[in-house]
């Protein structure tokens, strides 16, 4: 008797750090759609909801997620504010705007370095003179397809002057 396995699928492209690594990016009123997700001590509770939910919208206006960018601030122990970058504003979204020059560095690993990530990036910022005024963090897969990857990258931006 023989088995066959169904093939992973993968929900999220593959990434490309090198645009992302260490680079200084301009925004000019730059569309994003914003959401909430609940977390429990920074741990995200009903993520996946409100990204279906997000993409729902956005299919629905025919738009397009430039770079597949989506950047999660959490703002406390319980929230984490979704902004998914967007061609054009949404009906029945909350559409917001970003301005300014933004600092990106790329990191690979588990979540739970991610206390040492973010040493490193305030580091790599200071080192450059950059003073942040706000933080994001760009989880660029789901796990699953981090891990069919083999790479589970994470990129930190930040608004800086």
């Amino acid at each position: 008797m023989t088995t066959q396995s169904e093939p992973t699928s993968i929900c999220c492209p593959e990434f490309d750090p090198v645009p992302w690594n260490d680079k200084i990016l301009e925004w000019e009123k730059k569309h994003f759609i914003k959401d909430k997700v609940f977390t429990l001590f920074f741990m995200p509770v009903n993520f996946g909801k409100v990204m279906r939910r997000i993409d729902g919208k956005i299919r629905k206006a025919g738009a397009e997620i430039p770079d597949w960018l989506c950047l999660s601030d959490h703002t406390s122990k319980w929230n984490m504010d979704i902004y998914c970058a967007v061609d054009r504003e949404i009906a029945g979204a909350e559409n917001v705007t970003l301005s300014g020059k933004f600092y990106s560095r790329v990191y690979e690993g588990p979540f739970k370095d991610t206390g040492n990530w973010c040493k490193d990036f305030e580091g790599a910022a200071k080192s450059k003179g950059f003073n942040i005024k706000k933080w994001f963090m760009w989880y660029t897969t789901c796990p699953k397809c981090a891990k069919k990857y083999g790479k589970n990258y994470v990129a930190i931006l930040s608004q800086v002057d």
